[in-house]
């Protein structure tokens, strides 16, 4: 018997151990949801059991995430085209040969290169609140990253660092939710657990590092968009504190066909308006 309750998993992917959560029938399409930073597959707690009626719904923890495991640096290299590679054999392991991909923040230059690696697998992208436009972030925020990116030092490392602080992980939770009396504190907690794990600010320190890479793809990215004309479902947080709604114009440049819906949110849009989300996701899923 399918049941929209997840099963708690793990895969082995070469050096590392992916934690995921799975649920609905395995011979419904399936979707494939991507994750944040500083976030696991927790976030997606509530829209599982909506989406898992009918799909098949699959949400693993990057290396450094949540349940997953670790490796020191020396064992797994924390760049955004190796967690792509890492997330494509896992999928491969579970034998799905085709997803819509959810990205979320992290998600984004996650998803999109295993979009341009297997466009054949790809039945359509729900955007939230990831951003594949320079315009599309928050001016304050790349004054932070900034000098960082320019030269990576202990000095330039220091303001980035506060992103692990656990009154920064809250912040990102509740800034600009609209219902911040849902927003629930276990959230941030389970993330904070994970950035409290001994050596995990420098695994974070290494994928912010990297996400410049992210940047520099953006080109390629668009001309993917502009040729694949995916289908594409945006849902999106107004009020997020790091990628702005001009990046959602741009996308809509690219994808005019695109449907965009905007809530009174924050950059984890699911922790207040799950129920709205999970309503457009299915109309999408039904096209």
């Amino acid at each position: 018997m399918n049941s929209d309750r997840p099963s708690y998993n793990r895969a082995e992917i070469g050096e590392v151990s992916i934690f995921y959560r799975e649920a609905g029938p395995k011979n419904a399409p399936t979707i494939l949801l991507l994750h944040g930073f500083p976030s696991s597959s927790h976030m997606f707690r509530d829209l599982i059991p909506k989406l898992a009626q009918e799909y098949h719904v699959v949400a693993p923890d990057y290396p450094g995430f949540g349940q997953s495991s670790a490796p020191d640096a020396e064992g797994y290299d924390y760049d955004f085209a190796t967690l792509a590679e890492t997330i494509d054999a896992f999928t491969q392991g579970l034998g799905i040969e085709s997803y819509t991909l959810y990205m979320q923040d992290f998600g984004g230059p996650v998803g999109l290169r295993l979009a341009q690696k297997h466009p054949e697998r790809v039945e359509g992208l729900i955007i939230q609140n990831a951003t594949f436009h320079a315009e599309g972030w928050n001016p304050d925020i790349v004054a932070q990253f900034a000098p960082f990116w320019a030269e990576r030092t202990a000095e330039t490392e220091q303001p980035l660092r506060a992103f692990f602080k656990p009154e920064t992980t809250q912040w990102q939770y509740t800034h600009g939710s609209g219902r911040s009396d849902q927003v629930s504190p276990d959230a941030w907690v389970s993330d904070q657990a994970g950035l409290n794990r001994p050596g995990n600010s420098e695994i974070q320190l290494e994928y912010l590092w990297n996400y410049q890479d992210n940047i520099a793809r953006y080109p390629s990215w668009h001309e993917y968009l502009k040729q694949a004309q995916p289908d594409t479902l945006v849902v999106w947080g107004r009020n997020d504190p790091f990628f702005t709604q001009a990046g959602v114009t741009a996308l809509q440049g690219i994808l005019p066909e695109a449907q965009v819906n905007l809530y009174d949110a924050g950059h984890f849009a699911l922790e207040t308006h799950v129920s709205e989300i999970s309503d457009e996701i299915l109309r999408f899923m039904a096209r």
